[in-house]
């Protein structure tokens, strides 16, 4: 008997949201970060990237510039990606991994581009 059945090549997800998803919407399950590529209407079978590359919300000013080839994580209170895993609360809450820059992103720059890895 077989262990495992091949679904699909894994680029994307199938994803339900019980609220509205707008495209480019960074969406998180447990560990898991995907973006919605187009909108998905609530209750609405639609599906997440969780590969390719994202120009990604970021933090803006002094000390904010990420170099190319940094992990990065999803901030989902603030909405911006960011090099810290762990939000710096009490108790200690990681951020859900979104994987690596491509290119560096400068203190002024509101975005910065991401290979999404899972």
């Amino acid at each position: 008997m077989a262990k495992a059945t091949y679904v699909h090549d894994g680029g994307s997800i199938d994803h339900t949201p019980s609220a509205a998803v707008a495209a480019g919407d960074v969406v998180v399950q447990n560990d898991l970060a995907g973006v919605a590529r187009t909108p998905i209407a609530a209750n609405a079978l639609g599906s997440l990237a969780v590969t390719g590359v994202f120009d990604v919300a970021k933090a803006t000013g002094a000390g904010t510039a990420i170099e190319a080839g940094k992990k990065v994580y999803w901030d989902a209170a603030n909405g911006v990606a960011t090099t810290s895993a762990d939000d710096g609360g009490e108790p200690a809450t990681a951020y859900p991994y979104l994987g690596k820059t491509v290119k560096a992103a400068t203190d002024a720059d509101t975005t910065v581009r991401v290979r999404l890895s899972q």
